[in-house]
């Protein structure tokens, strides 16, 4: 396939998903405050994010042999336009006065389930449509499409909310879903051929599901990697969703100040993944991974639950997000470039897998601990105040912001520990690439030759 024909099919799917984010991420600003207002409690915000994820853990390794054996590009069709549908479930259900709190729990699960698939699908896509020397930029790519999301959705949804409401919003989701399927109906995304080592790994169903595993586990570097992603994750899902409540809670429900830091969450994103797209990231991708973790959890989730003011929540917020891009990016160029194409669509999903087992527990613990615990505890008078008052405050929102610390810490120390194993620190050199098929012009003219 022609190369700048393919980059430009790249960049033709790249830019009608980035589209569908914002319509998305506009929806769920708005939903995530209907809920808060609904019910006052962390616990119902932080079961709606849950509820997205349990279906990935459930589909996940089923989704990476089909991805495996499927059109990926009428996988990611498919799967935007399920995405599409739980919206407009959503928004028929709200129009009616009828939507209640566990209605988004379902539709969030087939969203999750939906956008498993299309994940996946993309992913594994973007490995055969651009070189290997640009993984790292189109990371950046991917991760400027998320915080651009995040600073445009929260600042258009405030704006637009007032006039066109909640159901607006929706149905705005709606149209960019749409726009998302019309834009991959317009290019081609290669499929990977079938190599004598595929072939050879072909069997039943549940030996290509635990295909995944069995290429991670036996090799060492790629375990550690995952082991640090998961560390990381576990700490993320214990702090992250407690933001948008406890900001909520130490404000008043003040929607400005909620929505000015989670725009600057996304301009943190912005500037990383710009910085990441320009430079490629550090040669050694891995210091880019164990760096970028450590950094996110001491000038990110630490300091945005010891923060009491918007002007440190804004500083949290930036610190939070603009290494994100660099973890990430560097991270995903060490497996694209270690992980054969005809394979990424199950190894990647064991990955994810993996992280994903990391998420619901924290989350739950997060919002059940923060609700009854924390939260009474570090109200005046309660029995945390001695002890860490000086540190997180007081009041409501104090105990979520304790257990962001916490969060932090833990973030911290897992990147850290990165370094002290060898299999991860020369992960990029103990192995091997996997050897790139030759154009179809450069055979044949090899054919010619001969």
């Amino acid at each position: 396939m022609n190369n700048n024909r393919t980059l430009t099919a790249f960049g033709v799917m790249w830019f009608g998903q980035t589209i569908s984010l914002i319509g998305t991420s506009m929806s769920h600003f708005a939903m995530m405050i209907w809920v808060w207002n609904e019910t006052g409690k962390a616990t119902s915000t932080v079961l709606t994010g849950v509820a997205g994820i349990v279906p990935s853990l459930i589909v996940g390794l089923v989704a990476g042999v089909l991805i495996d054996r499927w059109d990926r590009k009428r996988v990611m069709i498919a799967s935007d336009l399920a995405a599409g549908f739980s919206t407009i479930l959503i928004f028929l259900l709200y129009s009616s006065g009828q939507l209640e709190v566990w209605h988004l729990y379902i539709t969030s699960a087939i969203a999750g389930a939906a956008g498993t698939f299309q994940y996946l699908a993309y992913s594994a896509s973007i490995t055969l449509m651009i070189p290997k020397a640009q993984y790292a930029r189109a990371s950046g790519l991917l991760s400027l499409s998320s915080y651009g999301a995040k600073i445009g959705a929260p600042l258009i949804a405030g704006i637009l909310i007032t006039r066109i409401g909640i159901s607006g919003l929706l149905l705005i989701d709606v149209v960019t879903f749409l726009f998302a399927v019309g834009s991959l109906t317009l290019i081609a995304v290669p499929n990977p051929t079938t190599t004598p080592e595929a072939a050879a790994n072909r069997g039943s169903f549940l030996q290509e599901a635990t295909f995944g595993f069995r290429f991670i586990l036996s090799r060492a570097g790629l375990l550690g990697l995952m082991l640090i992603h998961f560390a990381f994750s576990t700490a993320e899902s214990l702090g992250y969703p407690l933001i948008t409540p406890m900001i909520l809670a130490r404000t008043g429900s003040n929607e400005v100040i909620l929505g000015t830091v989670q725009s600057v969450l996304g301009v943190g994103g912005v500037v990383g993944a710009l910085l990441l797209t320009a430079w490629g990231g550090p040669k050694r991708k891995v210091y880019g991974v164990l760096v970028g973790v450590a950094l996110t959890g001491l000038f990110g989730d630490a300091l945005m639950g010891i923060g009491q003011t918007l002007a440190v929540w804004l500083i949290a917020a930036f610190g939070l997000e603009v290494f994100i891009p660099l973890f990430f990016g560097a991270s995903q160029a060490i497996w694209q470039s270690k992980i054969p194409p005809e394979f990424q669509g199950r190894v990647f999903a064991a990955r994810n897998l993996m992280v994903d087992l990391s998420q619901p527990v924290p989350m739950i613990f997060a919002g059940v601990l923060s609700d009854r615990v924390l939260e009474p505890a570090l109200m005046p008078g309660g029995s945390l105040v001695p002890i860490l008052g000086g540190l997180v405050g007081t009041g409501p929102g104090a105990g979520m912001g304790l257990l962001l610390v916490i969060a932090g810490v833990f973030s911290a120390a897992a990147g850290l520990a990165g370094f002290a194993f060898a299999a991860v620190r020369e992960v990029e050199t103990r192995l091997p690439d996997f050897q790139e098929p030759k154009p179809a012009e450069a055979t044949q003219a090899e054919q010619t030759a001969t």
